[in-house]
């Protein structure tokens, strides 16, 4: 470990002087490509600095320990000594984390699409729910919110809804959302009381504006149809909604809530290929995270991730074992501490791994 950041720590420096050559500044392209560089190995290079200035005070004091007779000096040294015994122990711990692989989608933008499963209505009603929640954590995020494909039925339930999250780590934050979210709860139509379970599917996808794979023109079907809901005077008027299908995938993409037909084509394009990176990229990682709690990809979708009981006012989540007593303040957004409980075990997954 401490010859990788060794070498980091020499390429860091090496870094510092190309940003701030005049002839690489000129080669702007180049340039933004090392300034990225040096900001990815900022934290470790800063923490293993950290660390080398308490290997030098260790050296110190035990030098003044084992040297001077002055017992006030040498009681003095023995703290400062195991102080930085303690200091060391802390740095080499946080240089792990610093070293773990960083998900290369981490920063990016995310799409997330909700749909009903089991119980009909009130399943699409939670649906809604779910919806508002990520809006309302986004909005505490200051991120921005951007509305693809919002299919609500007549109840005000979701038949299908899409839409983007803009911010930076907003996938870091959300990755860990998808999969299917159970309720339990008396509907409003229910007569005798009885408390009814429904589920909801989420999938949290990073944008991929760039990716490796092209999308062939014969490979896709763009079908273009009248809006439907609320959205305006274009809504049921003109043919702005569109539609593309992938028939080597069998996935299906619609957008509808732009105004253009040129829009809703980009739109729609952003998520198909996101769909279609995700949709490749889980089979290569199904078998790395087969053994994990916390995968992230279309695997999970299939697996119950957490559960929203209202008799009891409680949030679960069934991966870490976590439960929260505060129901309503959840679904209005303030997600945030389930998220970072989700990170840390996820942290903890991978140290356990590079451990072994």
């Amino acid at each position: 470990m401490f010859e990788k950041l060794q070498k980091m720590l020499e390429r860091f420096k090496e870094l510092e002087n190309l940003i701030g050559d005049s002839s690489v500044i000129a080669d702007q392209e180049r340039w933004q490509k090392l300034v990225k560089e040096h900001s990815g190995l900022e934290k470790p290079v800063s923490l293993y600095q950290e660390y080398l200035k308490v290997l030098s005070d260790i050296e110190e004091c035990e030098e003044i320990i084992n040297t001077y007779d002055d017992k006030e000096m040498v009681a003095l040294a023995k703290d400062e000594h195991n102080f930085a015994l303690k200091e060391k122990e802390r740095l080499i711990g946080d240089l792990k984390v610093a070293l773990l692989p960083v998900d290369p989608n981490d920063d990016k933008n995310v799409i997330v699409e909700v749909r009903p499963a089991a119980g009909g209505d009130e399943s699409a009603l939670f649906g809604a729910e779910l919806v508002r929640m990520y809006m309302r954590f986004a909005e505490r995020q200051r991120w921005k919110i951007k509305e693809l494909d919002m299919n609500y039925n007549e109840l005000g339930g979701v038949k299908e809804v899409t839409f983007m999250i803009s911010g930076v780590g907003a996938y870091s934050m959300l990755k860990f959302e998808s999969g299917v979210h159970r309720v339990q709860r008396v509907p409003a139509t229910e007569s005798q009381g009885r408390v009814h379970t429904s589920t909801c599917t989420v999938a949290v996808l990073p944008e991929q504006p760039e990716v490796n794979f092209e999308i062939l023109d014969k490979d896709i079907k763009v079908d273009t149809y009248r809006s439907s809901g609320a959205g305006g005077q274009h809504v049921n008027k003109t043919e702005s909604a569109i539609r593309i299908t992938h028939f080597p995938t069998g996935i299906v993409v619609t957008c509808q809530d732009e105004k253009s037909q040129i829009k809703n084509r980009e739109s729609a394009m952003k998520v198909l290929k996101s769909r279609l990176y995700d949709h490749y990229q889980s089979a290569i990682n199904k078998e790395y995270s087969a053994n994990r709690k916390l995968q992230v990809g279309s695997g999970d979708r299939s697996e119950r991730i957490r559960t929203y009981n209202f008799p009891q006012g409680r949030v679960t989540d069934h991966r870490i074992g976590l439960t929260v007593y505060a129901l309503e303040d959840f679904l209005d957004g303030n997600i945030y501490d389930m998220i970072t409980a989700l990170q840390l075990e996820n942290q903890n997954e991978l140290l356990a791994e590079m451990q072994n």
